[in-house]
């Protein structure tokens, strides 16, 4: 048993005893440090500083990404995998964040990216700037509750005259020009914003494919996206129908089927192997040919079986061996292999096939019928595709996204992503405000309104939202290489003057700063949403005061 016999004094810890030294059993000496409790415990106003810290180091990282000239990061994994992107949400998750506070912003671009799909920069630069504005009003002694509670009733303010400024567009299956708009300003900040109407309309079209506009719903599962580096951006297309990132399991195969009966199988393409584990001793040629030709017999009874059921394409979710891709070839069934069972599903759902799991159970009934199944090459590689079109339930579409090199694709279907769930928003809710920091401007003044109008402490949280709010137009035009503060006086006297709500910052430099004219548009719920949001994590980063990390505390 180890008995303290001594205390350890130093110069280091003459205030406090943090260390003592003992003795074990054999006479040896050595030193036991106290838990650094003080280290471990964060309290009070320094928990609220640190934790605002926190929030605006992430936030003054994506700040320099927002708008139409924002930077894009490169971000590079620990497996040495190199993205390059310019959304929030994507550059948020690929960073490797400590911090617990940090890791709430993390969160708030991710539930802005999963609600919305956009705005996921700007939820996070709007975070930061609220947590800078709140900083300022602790160090004058305001109660952090007092500064949530003014967020709180500023946030309904901006909410209400988000609504108010809105405008409704309207938009029907043959007039979709405003569907395109809107999804260009989505594009305008991405990478592929040079050839962003392309894109939107590519965007629009998938999206209208799929939806059920008298319900206002729309069915994301039936969109799929694949992409293949070489070619340019500008080859991106929209098929409508199936596209499998697979080839025909045979070369000599038939490369394009029409009238297609496919059966959808969830068996593998071999005589099936016991559960228990076997050992087969052969010992003569005879005993090998009967086990040979016992072999034989599964297959052709398998192959007889589909051709049996009328089917003239196979897709199997596993693969098979060369006995099963020789027997096929020669009874002319093309087949498609190694197909995954999201993908599977997928082709289910649009060629209206049953999903067979036992080569009994194939029939008739349960194929699936399209129109046309092709195989298609691409430039002088070996890279294949199967394209399955003209599905019995047509409405299932895949946009095939083409670029220079792995991470321009990756970044181009991430950017369709976003362009595709904003269509969604409209089809959902067909208001939109305008771009270009105008909305948060007119939000801005009539916060600022809303601030004379209140009593008390309250009123310099309202005001510090206000002045928050500022932040988004300041980074705008601060990021397209304009004067932050004299643009953004000169935006803000012409809306009071004009009481025009649709002025903003002219990033394109267009030559004009009404956003109406220059199409720029933002739909309503996302906006709402980001205000929203941004309030309610600020609101709960400013409400802890101690800040107690596990295990290095009790």
């Amino acid at each position: 048993e180890v008995q303290p016999t001594a205390r350890f004094f130093s110069p280091f810890n003459r205030q406090f005893s943090t260390m003592s030294m003992v003795f074990d059993e054999y006479g040896r000496p050595f030193i036991i440090l106290k838990e650094q409790q003080a280290k471990a415990r964060v309290k009070g106003l320094e928990a609220q500083k640190s934790n605002i810290l926190a929030a605006k180091a992430i936030s003054s990282i994506l700040r320099t990404s927002l708008g139409p000239k924002g930077m894009d990061k490169m971000l590079v994994d620990a497996d040495g995998d190199v993205a390059i992107t310019n959304d929030g949400a994507t550059i948020l998750e690929r960073m490797e964040v400590q911090h617990q506070v940090a890791k709430l912003l993390v969160e708030l671009s991710q539930s802005q990216d999963n609600e919305i799909g956009d705005g996921t920069t700007g939820v996070v630069v709007l975070a930061g700037a609220l947590l800078s504005q709140a900083e300022k009003l602790l160090d004058r002694g305001i109660h952090p509750v007092r500064i949530a509670e003014g967020y709180e009733a500023a946030c309904e303010v901006a909410v209400k005259t988000l609504a108010d400024i809105g405008d409704v567009i309207e938009f029907t299956k043959e007039d979709t020009s405003p569907l395109i708009s809107t999804a260009e300003t989505t594009l305008n900040s991405k990478i592929i914003n040079v050839n962003r109407s392309k894109m939107a309309k590519i965007a629009v079209d998938a999206v209208l494919s799929v939806a059920d506009l008298d319900r206002k719903d729309v069915n994301f599962d039936m969109i799929k996206m694949e992409g293949k580096p070489g070619g340019r951006l500008e080859d991106t297309e929209l098929v409508s129908g199936i596209v499998l990132d697979k080839e025909m399991s045979h070369s000599q195969m038939s490369k394009e089927i029409t009238d297609v009966k496919c059966c959808l199988l969830t068996c593998p393409f071999e005589p099936p192997k016991p559960k228990t584990k076997h050992k087969l001793d052969i010992d003569s040629k005879e005993a090998y040919e009967k086990l040979y030709k016992h072999e034989q017999e599964y297959f052709t009874k398998m192959i007889q079986q589909v051709k049996d059921s009328g089917a003239n394409l196979v897709i199997c979710q596993w693969g098979f061996d060369d006995e099963a891709n020789h027997l096929l070839l020669q009874n002319k069934l093309p087949a498609i292999r190694w197909v995954g069972g999201v993908e599977l599903e997928l082709i289910a759902i649009a060629t209206g096939a049953r999903i067979i799991p036992r080569f009994s159970e194939l029939s008739e009934a349960k194929l699936g019928t399209a129109g046309k199944v092709r195989e298609i090459t691409f430039g002088t590689t070996e890279e294949k595709m199967v394209i399955i079109e003209d599905c019995k339930n047509s409405n299932a579409v895949t946009c095939i996204v083409r670029g220079g090199n792995k991470m321009i694709v990756e970044e181009a279907k991430r950017s369709l992503h976003d362009a595709m769930c904003v269509v969604r928003n409209l089809i959902k809710d067909n208001r939109v405000v305008y771009g270009g920091g105008s909305a948060e401007i007119a939000c801005s003044l009539s916060v600022s309104a809303h601030a004379d109008t209140v009593m008390g402490t309250d009123q310099y949280a309202i005001r510090a939202f206000a002045d928050a709010l500022d932040d988004i137009p300041l980074a705008l035009a601060e990021n397209c290489g304009l004067s932050p503060i004299e643009e953004l006086a000169n935006v803000k006297s012409k809306q009071l003057e004009s009481k025009n709500p649709f002025l903003g910052v002219d990033c394109t430099q267009a030559g004009t700063n009404d956003m109406k004219k220059q199409g720029v548009f933002e739909t309503l719920i996302g906006k709402q949403q980001q205000l929203l949001l941004a309030t309610q994590v600020v609101k709960m980063v400013l409400k802890i005061d101690d800040v107690i990390t596990m295990g290095n505390y009790q």
